[in-house]
């Protein structure tokens, strides 16, 4: 039973992440305004790949070995992340 509830939470804790990534990138402004929903999806993409960073990062921290990779693709998905957020802002 242990096992089971242990699955549950941490399917839970993904469902989460999701809808607040969707939330975030602005789900109801479509909805309000008539437009199409392709920001609100690249939007979604963007947070996940600056995720992804992140957690590569973190893991540069733990691991011994691999330290150098980890780091140098974790800033790299970061700053590719902050990239498309600026293209898609219109800044770039």
């Amino acid at each position: 039973m242990d096992n089971i509830s242990s699955k549950v939470f941490s399917s839970l804790k993904y469902v989460y992440l999701i809808i607040f990534f969707v939330l975030l990138s602005g789900f109801f402004h479509p909805l309000i305004t008539g437009q199409s929903f392709d920001v609100v999806i690249f939007g979604i993409l963007i947070l996940f790949v600056g995720l992804a960073g992140c957690i590569l990062l973190y893991k540069s921290s733990m691991c011994e070995n691999k330290k150098g990779i980890f780091f140098v693709s974790g800033f790299s998905l970061i700053i590719i992340s902050l990239y498309f957020i600026f293209q898609m802002t219109g800044i770039v």
